[in-house]
């Protein structure tokens, strides 16, 4: 049973957790419980695989490597459309259990549109506007690192839904501050900082990239330190809004949660830990929960944007 020392929300959805678990790293949710000793009530809520309008087969391989602290992904939006992730997976899963957020991709304002409407026909708790994927070609990086092309994408899908909108943002780009305040105009309810860091890897003996869509997204412990700096940005502009924070990159640990918290996140997304630790959660859970009870807090919210200067 989950501490209620943890219980936490998010755009007005109640999570007994404040992890997340991303986009891409779990699946459609389903795969994730034949984990032995895992189970979804130990997470807030978990973040759909990407999906697009139509089926994609997504990338060439080779499309994940590991890197020094971390690996790189360019996985492409591999996904069986829209239609049959509602139509076919939704039913299958336990909303009693946890949340769950779709993460809504697209290559132009229209495919994010229907894909939008498409989820607001549906059980999904939120939707994740996922505009800052490094490694499609068209689409995805592109809408995220120009913070004007970035407000009209969360337009065209706020226009779709009445669900809560949560925005995932680059850190690819010049200035993430504007990007949220454009973002926040443009009608999202919460963000997610950040998306991975665009990288690549070669192999010296060839000479050629590792990665078969030559770049791919940089996640793990080694992006940590950004990802805590652009939360921190964000949490800057998006405070004086009431906006809330998925912190995510490079978490690991509950000391690793507790930072990006103090930060300025309202909960915390696990990503890249999952693939070498499946019950991290778990232990994250409990570091939380030993803290807040450690230092007389009541809930997870006493903590958000604690920094000190």
């Amino acid at each position: 049973m989950t501490n209620t020392l943890l219980q936490t929300e998010i755009c007005g959805i109640s999570m007994a957790s404040p992890i997340v678990l991303l986009s891409g790293c779990v699946g459609f949710g389903e795969e994730y419980t034949r984990v032995a000793g895992y189970s979804n009530s130990e997470v807030g809520a978990v973040v759909l695989k990407g999906t697009t309008g139509d089926a994609r087969l997504g990338n060439p391989p080779h499309r994940v490597y590991e890197t020094a602290d971390g690996m790189l992904n360019a996985i492409g939006l591999q996904n069986p459309g829209v239609d049959a992730v509602v139509g076919d997976i939704l039913p299958g899963l336990d909303f009693s259990e946890t949340r769950f957020f779709a993460n809504v991709s697209g290559s132009t304002i229209d495919e994010y549109e229907r894909v939008t409407r498409r989820f607001d026909d549906s059980d999904i708790d939120a939707i994740e506007i996922n505009i800052s994927c490094p490694n499609v070609k068209e689409g995805g990086v592109q809408f995220g690192n120009d913070p004007q092309m970035s407000a009209r994408v969360v337009a065209a899908c706020r226009a779709q839904t009445s669900k809560p909108i949560i925005t995932k943002l680059s850190p690819n780009q010049t200035d993430i501050q504007e990007n949220a305040r454009l973002c926040i105009e443009a009608g999202t309810d919460g963000f997610a900082a950040i998306n991975t860091l665009m990288g690549m890897a070669i192999d010296s003996e060839t000479r050629r990239p590792v990665i078969g869509n030559v770049s791919g997204g940089l996640s793990g412990p080694a992006i940590k330190p950004v990802a805590l700096l652009k939360v921190r940005k964000v949490y800057e502009v998006a405070r004086e809004h009431n906006v809330p924070i998925i912190g995510q990159g490079g978490i690991t640990t509950a000391e690793d949660a507790l930072e990006f918290i103090i930060a300025g996140a309202s909960a915390i997304g696990v990503g890249t830990a999952l693939f070498y630790d499946p019950l991290v959660c778990r232990k994250i859970n409990a570091g939380i929960a030993d803290y807040l009870d450690r230092h007389q807090m009541n809930s997870v919210a006493e903590l958000v944007g604690s920094l000190v200067l």
